[in-house]
């Protein structure tokens, strides 16, 4: 698979991710795979053979070589990138595994129906994966920096180094070839990845911190009120109640009732009547 194809899979990726997704990706395409295809790798480019030592003796060069520089700065950011494209394709695998469903789901139930709102968006399942690539994403980034910084000490690249191993006759002086160079492009493609780091980072917090807020939204509009308070009233007098079991509401002070005629008073009378339930004066 040539850098094209990773170019074109990744770029189907872009459209489900967030702000911080894309800044990341602009950054892995531009500050990382650009410079690895256009400068790096030339830096690079017949690096045993331009490591010259002061020896004639077969197989020492080689045996310092290997000793000194184990794995090629190249392979490794090739490697490196690979797996840090790799955890993005889940996201695509499930964004295809939830078409396939919604197909199936048109075609049993009509083609009208739907499954889905929206494929692509990132809620239920999808979330978790999208968060999780994240996650994976993060663990490559830093696995391969602590590599590097383990098998190149603090990420430097000597002039000189001094070997002694079997087959050179004694300890002997060998010399790196453009060794400023490879340190900058070096220095420059930790910094990158760094980059990438923090970028996770964020949208990491970014994605949980929308889904919280999206959940106590959602549970602030169903934990309703038992009466709603602040509704007009026959004559506008609020009065201090507890109408809500949340907190302290306001209710209505309904207003007096209108006098009701119920019996008359002396029943010897038909013409005399109480007042009931009036209001006072």
């Amino acid at each position: 698979m040539d850098w094209k194809t990773l170019e074109a899979l990744l770029s189907g990726v872009n459209k489900y991710s967030t702000v911080f997704g894309r800044i990341w990706l602009s950054v892995v395409f531009v500050f990382r795979v650009m410079v690895f295809v256009v400068a790096a790798e030339r830096v690079w480019i017949d690096d045993q053979k331009d490591f010259d030592c002061n020896t004639r003796q077969p197989g020492c060069a080689n045996a310092c070589y290997d000793h000194f520089f184990p794995v090629s700065h190249t392979r490794l950011w090739a490697l490196q990138l690979i797996f840090i494209t790799c955890p993005s394709f889940m996201v695509v695998l499930h964004v295809a595994y939830r078409e396939e469903r919604e197909r199936k789901y048109r075609i049993t139930h009509g083609e009208n129906a739907r499954l889905y709102d929206n494929t692509g968006q990132k809620h239920g399942g999808l979330w978790w994966t999208y968060l999780l690539s994240l996650f994976f994403k993060t663990a490559i980034e830093v696995a391969f920096l602590y590599l590097l910084h383990l098998i190149y000490n603090n990420f430097d690249l000597p002039r000189r180094v001094m070997c002694d191993l079997w087959p050179c006759p004694n300890q002997v002086d060998c010399y790196n070839s453009r060794p400023t160079e490879k340190r900058v492009f070096t220095y420059f493609m930790v910094g990158a990845s760094a980059v990438c780091i923090v970028l996770n980072v964020c949208e990491i917090f970014y994605l949980i911190a929308i889904r919280v807020l999206r959940i106590s939204h959602r549970g602030g509009l169903h934990a309703s009120p038992k009466k709603r308070c602040s509704e007009p009233d026959w004559n506008g007098v609020l009065k201090k109640t507890t109408c809500s079991v949340r907190s302290a509401f306001y209710t209505k002070e309904k207003p007096s009732p209108e006098p009701q005629f119920l019996r008359p008073f002396n029943p010897r009378s038909k013409w005399s009547y109480v007042v009931l339930n009036s209001a006072p004066i």
